[in-house]
Parts: structure tokens; C-alpha cells; sequence
């Protein structure tokens, strides 16, 4: 459907977007559109789960997430999010509007469908890159690098909404890349991140191991998280992928926040890796999932024929669920030899 008729139909008051890089700049398309609407940068399992069922309705856009059958307008680009053919009858049969693509980031999705209509020049200079960190396509030398685009990358977050907020506000109003690096807040967020990730790579040798080149990083109970990039870098050619447990098993208000990341070693493989890590974001977690080479979930309670159960997630889960997804990679490998 063309873009002006995307316009006239719908009226966006809410875009829910993820709360990383893709969906900041996604969002900033977005609100280019519909520069009213309220904007909450979220997460995949808050999706699946239900915790906005509330508020979406017809007038909310979501981007770069899950598919949600009562949202007006979805843009995205995630394999394991694509609404099947019958949800998408059924979705434009009661007038909403789907626009997924296979494309590097839901971002360029965005980009293409409203640039006839927009001035999105502000925006150009950041689209590369924006493609190449979501799709993973970003060389060990400009990840090491201090290129201004990906240390603000790393500083997007669903958990401070009034920062990524900053963000979203500026990348709206034109400011360049250059200029958003040097605000206050900004520059205080990258030195931080420049600090926290010199202290990652110090520790990473004693939270992790690698079995079968696949490395094992277990940061969980740490102030620490990472991605794909910081670990595969650090590993090599000695890696082909790895998982990275985040989160706490009790934070400061008694909550379970345990989680898995999977990423492909993008640097030794640039067509998406030697194994679907998707399969193993969804073994477990009804809400798990993302990209073949880049996808999360939650670490849920399993019981002893590994189905969920009505508890609260522990470290023994932790230990099951490396079990479990060790042996498909093994499998996996052994398959091909």
C-alpha cells in the first residue's frame, strides 16, 4: 500500500518500538510520520507476554517486535515474527496495515516506506550502519573502533525510557551523529559504556568456555551485559557462536530476570552462521526468538521432562537449558561431518 494512503487511514497516537538501536531509528521514522504519538521503547517478551495488551489498540504502530493482531500499523523484518498468511488476512480484512520485509533492519523497512513522502535526510547517514549492526555486518575492526554511530548504539535501552527518548528527539529534529555524540548526557553514556566494556573483556576468560567452538558466557549475577560482538571478538577464530546468559536470579525487587542471548560470529561467518540459533531461543521459551545468527529468551522453570512450570526460574534451570542447547549444537555439528 502506498505511504500517503498509510497516512490517511490510520492515526497513530502510540509506536512501541525495541528498545535497541534498529527500533530507536525505526521509531524516528515513525514519529516523522505521526509527530504527536507517544513513544515507548520496549521488548520482545513484554510483547508475547501481554504487558501492553492495554494500550494497543488501531492508533499504535509496532516496530521492530512481535506481531500483535490489535496494532494498527507492523513494520519488521524478524523471521521467527512474520504473521502467517492467515493472520495477515485476517489483520488487513479489519483494516490494519503489515509491511514485513526481509531486510537487514526493520529501520530500512521504515525508511523506504515513508521516504517519497518525508524528508529523511538527517537520517541517511546513520542507515548503513543501522543495517549492517542489526544484520550483523559490522567488521571486528569498526567494532573495536570509536566510530560515533556504534558507541550511541550502545547506549539505546528500553530500560531508560526518558534517555532513549533524548535520543529519538534528537534523530527527529536533524541532528547529526556528530552533534548527539557531543550532548552532556550523551558523552557521559558512551564513557560509561567504553568503561563498562574494558571491564567485560577483563572478565570474560573466567565467565566463559567454549565446547565444540561454541562459547559458554555466563554473566549472570553481574552488574554486567554484553552482546554477540564483544564475546566473538574476544574468542576469534576459535568460535563460531556463542550464548550469554544475562540477568539475576533475585534482583532489588525479588524478581527472576534470567535471560539468554545467541549470536553467530558474524566476523568469521557473514551469511548468518553455521547453525540456526533461532532453534534454540524457541526450545524453551514461548516468547523467545529474533534472527537466525542474533535472538534471545527468558531462562523459564523447566521440570524433568523440560516442560515449563509454575515457579520461579533458578540457577538449576540455568544449568538445564545449557544442557539442552549444547546438545543441539553438538548434534547439529555432528551432522555435517
Amino acid at each position: 500500500m502506498p505511504p500517503q494512503n498509510l497516512l490517511i487511514n490510520l492515526n497513530i497516537k502510540l509506536i512501541i518500538a525495541d528498545g535497541d538501536f534498529d527500533g530507536l531509528v525505526a521509531a524516528a521514522v515513525l514519529k516523522t510520520a505521526w509527530p504527536k504519538a507517544f513513544v515507548i521503547f520496549s521488548h520482545p517478551s513484554e510483547i508475547r507476554s501481554g504487558e501492553y495488551d492495554d494500550l494497543i489498540n488501531s492508533n499504535t504502530a509496532i516496530c521492530d517486535l512481535p506481531f500483535h493482531e490489535n496494532c494498527g500499523l507492523y513494520i519488521d523484518h524478524h523471521a521467527t515474527n512474520r504473521p502467517t498468511k492467515k493472520q495477515e488476512e485476517e489483520f488487513t480484512e479489519k483494516g490494519g496495515h503489515i509491511h514485513w520485509e526481509k531486510a537487514d533492519s526493520a529501520a530500512r523497512v521504515a525508511y523506504n516506506l515513508f521516504r517519497p513522502l518525508f524528508d529523511l535526510s538527517a537520517l541517511e547517514p546513520v542507515m548503513d550502519m543501522v543495517d549492517r549492526l542489526d544484520g550483523g555486518r559490522i567488521t571486528k575492526e569498526e567494532f573495536l573502533s570509536d566510530d560515533e554511530i556504534i558507541w550511541i548504539s550502545r547506549t539505546v535501552t528500553s530500560s531508560d525510557q526518558q534517555y532513549t527518548t533524548k535520543l529519538l528527539n534528537q534523530l527527529v529534529e536533524g541532528k547529526s551523529i556528530g552533534e548527539i555524540a557531543k550532548d552532556q548526557d550523551v558523552s557521559a553514556r558512551i564513557k560509561m559504556k567504553k568503561e563498562n566494556m574494558k571491564e567485560i573483556q577483563s572478565i570474560l576468560d573466567s565467565k566463559s568456555n567454549v565446547e565444540n567452538r561454541l562459547v559458554i558466557c555466563e554473566l549472570q549475577n553481574t552488574e554486567f551485559r554484553t552482546n554477540g560482538y564483544l564475546v566473538t571478538a574476544h574468542y576469534g577464530n576459535d568460535c563460531d557462536a556463542c550464548i550469554i546468559i544475562h540477568g539475576q536470579e533475585k534482583d532489588e525487587n525479588g524478581n527472576c530476570t534470567l535471560s539468554a542471548s545467541f549470536y553467530s560470529n558474524s566476523f568469521l561467518h557473514t551469511e548468518g552462521g553455521v547453525f540456526d540459533l533461532s532453534k534454540l531461543a524457541t526450545m524453551f521459551d514461548p516468547f523467545g526468538g529474533g534472527h537466525r545468527n542474533a535472538c534471545g529468551c527468558r531462562i523459564v522453570p523447566l521440570d524433568h521432562n523440560l516442560s515449563i512450570e509454575n515457579r520461579t526460574a533458578n540457577a538449576d534451570d540455568v544449568i538445564t537449558h545449557l544442557s539442552a542447547w549444547k546438545s543441539a549444537w553438538d548434534k547439529s555439528q555432528s551432522n555435517k561431518h
